[in-house]
């Protein structure tokens, strides 16, 4: 179990993604902390089976953008893990809209929580694991911030901007023994995949060299490498994992 005995905090736990993250970090040992926002029934779900497995599994509700909850949930951490080991940045949002018809409200609900979201979380994680001198960052970003894709502009442009955080937090936090990297994901089953439309859909796999999409369960296990021991000398990068194209 590469994650054996590491703590970690992991956003947006009740999504697609989110789920198969906590599953795959608990699978591989680590005892962990999940955030969401509205979906506690699959929340409480999510924990109870989880905890089947005798690791510590706990379910916190907050908002990204909520400072206070963000600051309480470094300290629940801190004295429930009694460390904070690995930070994994998973929630966000998106919003199918034309860009003509993006009003300022949807620009900045988009980078508030796409964006904002994951510097607030971060900002107080990563104090906790500078007082540690050592700790594990992976953020979840998107294709869509990388290459020239038919998706709402708002939202390529939010992912865009964790490829700057990323980098830049990299270069600040080494000196602290602290990695920072950015999983870069394709087109994946379920989730936001599911809704994109069958024309898109179709020129993706006709230009993936592994003719599909991805599973979630594909990229949880990237992300639990890169937050191992085992990916110890990976850092400031932009790991695309998708499929080829």
């Amino acid at each position: 179990m590469i994650l054996d005995n590491k703590k970690a905090i992991i956003t947006g736990g009740t999504g697609t993604l989110g789920e198969k993250l906590c599953e795959i970090f608990i699978r591989e040992g680590a005892d962990i902390i999940f955030t969401y926002n509205k979906n506690k029934k699959r929340a409480d779900e999510i924990q109870e089976f989880l905890r089947e497995t005798g690791k510590k599994v706990i379910a916190i509700k907050m908002s990204l953008l909520d400072k206070v909850s963000v600051e309480e949930l470094a300290t629940i951490a801190s004295k429930e893990l009694g460390r904070i080991d690995i930070l994994v940045n998973n929630a966000g949002i998106t919003q199918v809209m034309p860009f003509p018809l993006i009003e300022e409200e949807d620009w900045d609900m988009m980078m508030d929580i796409n964006v904002k979201g994951y510097f607030l979380v971060t900002k107080e994680i990563a104090r906790v694991m500078i007082g540690q001198k050592s700790g594990v960052i992976t953020n979840i970003g998107s294709l869509a911030g990388h290459r020239m894709l038919e998706v709402p502009v708002h939202y390529a442009t939010s992912k865009a901007a964790i490829s700057g955080f990323t980098l830049s937090l990299a270069r600040e936090l080494g000196r602290h023994n602290i990695r920072v990297n950015n999983i870069v994901p394709g087109l994946l089953t379920g989730g936001i995949g599911a809704n994109v439309p069958e024309k898109e859909y179709n020129e993706y796999i006709k230009y993936c060299m592994a003719g599909r999409p991805g599973e979630p369960q594909e990229i949880a296990n990237v992300a639990a490498f890169i937050s191992s021991d085992k990916g110890g000398y990976i850092n400031g990068q932009n790991i695309f994992v998708d499929g080829g194209l």
